[in-house]
């Protein structure tokens, strides 16, 4: 099995919070060699080869890595739990068109995909929220980051004072 190759961050003791580099994976020449994004044009036995080697690195089932296919908006989703039990085409049209997904479901990977955009995570430490950003120039004019710190405040009770904030790293 591939072995992928994350770069961590520490956000708090429960949280794994990082980002994948290329390296570690199956796909092949533009794709090489770790992708995972399933709206890129990768072979989709090469993306769930490396779905299923990041599960394992995880600890999770592949079911729980949740990765929206974006479009350069200011869309989120919230991934509650009843979103695993529904069935994988609904599953997919909640994370069609989206930039943003956040959760505060535990045992749940949730991400985007960049290439030159920026991947920014956001953990509440009070309510134990998580919130995965892809702030593209686009996004951030329609200010992905607020609007989703204002749903978090919504939905999970968080409060800006008590997030914690990773601008990530865009590995190539």
């Amino acid at each position: 099995m591939n072995n992928p190759e994350l770069h961590h961050y520490k956000l708090a003791d429960n949280v794994v919070a990082f980002s994948s580099t290329r390296h570690g994976g199956v796909s092949e020449g533009n794709y090489a060699t770790f992708n995972i994004n399933r709206y890129c044009g990768d072979a989709p036995e090469n993306i769930e080869a490396n779905r299923k080697a990041l599960a394992s690195c995880l600890g999770l089932d592949i079911s729980r890595i949740i990765v929206p296919h974006q479009i350069h908006s200011d869309n989120s989703r919230i991934i509650a739990k009843e979103y695993f039990n529904l069935p994988d085409n609904i599953r997919q049209q909640i994370i069609e068109g989206v930039d943003a997904v956040m959760t505060n479901e535990p045992n749940v990977c949730i991400g985007v995909s960049t290439a030159d955009c920026i991947p920014i995570l956001l953990y509440d430490t009070e309510y134990h929220a998580a919130a995965a950003i892809h702030a593209g120039w686009r996004g951030t004019v329609k200010h992905i980051v607020m609007k989703t710190i204002k749903e978090m405040g919504v939905v999970f009770n968080s409060v800006p004072q008590n997030l914690k904030a990773v601008i990530g790293l865009v590995f190539r």
